[in-house]
């Protein structure tokens, strides 16, 4: 077997994993939104608060629709030895290689800004939705109970709040170490229970090997399909000439 055939044999397995990757996304994805109910049943009763705010179904039946076509192109163009599909292939990569990284630069740049950002759309949310909106309510006594915090940043979020006004000056009991009602200011103050946003960002770094290691993943395997993909193509092009 040749050098060439043992490339055009790899591309086309590649992509053929691919291509089973996005059907089965897909397929999932059709799964949740025909049938949620017993989807939801298998992840839990977390995974119900998450449904209300965002549409797994439809983001993994895109997710998958965009693999799918993309492992089609990779295994036909490798094997119909398509010059055009395999520039294809390969700039869809490269495309999507840059835009992962300038994501990574632009989080790493401006985290303090993605911060500020979240706490403008989170604090007037706890001020004036929490306790009224079910939707909002439901969402941050999860992740409140989940994570052992206490709002945004702490318990000073809920303070003049639309909830600490209906409720005789009590916080959520997530505010306070007892986590029972009532809780009030003064309690919340000294017992010091982090806001989310801290929490959440202890959680990443406490599992920033494993992230760092899926994203290098997925940085190789891109690498490697580039190269691949390049290389049929110069090659093919030297068999044309």
């Amino acid at each position: 077997m040749g050098c060439f055939t043992f490339v055009k044999l790899m591309m086309f397995f590649f992509n053929l994993l691919i291509f089973l990757g996005g059907l089965t996304l897909l397929a999932m994805g059709i799964w949740v939104s025909v049938d949620g109910g017993s989807f939801l049943q298998l992840l839990g009763p977390f995974s119900r608060q998450g449904m209300q705010f965002v549409n797994v179904g439809f983001f993994c039946m895109a997710i998958g629709a965009v693999l799918v076509l993309l492992g089609l192109l990779g295994c036909w163009g490798a094997h119909k030895e398509s010059r055009c599909l395999l520039l294809v292939f390969f700039s869809i990569i490269l495309i999507i290689f840059v835009a992962e990284v300038a994501a990574g630069v632009v989080a790493l740049a401006y985290s303090s800004f993605a911060e500020g950002i979240l706490r403008a759309w989170a604090t007037p949310a706890l001020k004036d939705d929490y306790g009224s909106d079910p939707v909002v309510t439901k969402i941050w006594n999860t992740t409140m109970m989940e994570l052992k915090c206490c709002g945004f940043t702490n318990y000073t979020d809920f303070v003049g709040s639309k909830f600490e006004k209906e409720n005789q000056g009590n916080l959520p009991p997530s505010c306070c170490w007892t986590n029972s009602s009532p809780c009030r200011p003064g309690e919340a103050q000294r017992s010091n229970v982090q806001g989310c946003f801290q929490q959440i960002l202890e959680i990443l770094k406490e599992h920033a090997n494993i992230v760092g290691g899926i994203a290098a993943g997925i940085g190789v395997l891109e690498i490697t399909a580039m190269t691949v993909s390049l290389y049929l193509y110069c090659h093919l092009d030297k068999r044309i000439s």
